[in-house]
């Protein structure tokens, strides 16, 4: 059985830098192009959570540590 998990952004705090997109495996993550956070940014987002598979690139990844990863 494949690892499962859940990820989650503080979208408050997101940049939309896209370095999470660029190396999840997985190619879930995508910047949510109908929402703009506080400080103006397209946050990103988890297109297919249930392909997520807890590796946690995503959140190694991240300048401002707004990703939390979860394995199931």
């Amino acid at each position: 059985m494949a690892a499962k998990g859940r990820v989650s952004f503080d979208q408050k705090y997101c940049k939309g830098c896209g370095l999470c997109i660029s190396v999840c495996p997985k190619k879930i993550i995508a910047l949510d192009l109908s929402k703009v956070n506080s400080k103006g940014y397209n946050p990103a987002n988890v297109e297919n959570m249930d392909e997520c598979i807890g590796c946690a690139s995503c959140a190694m990844m991240c300048p401002d540590a707004v990703i939390t990863v979860e394995r199931l």
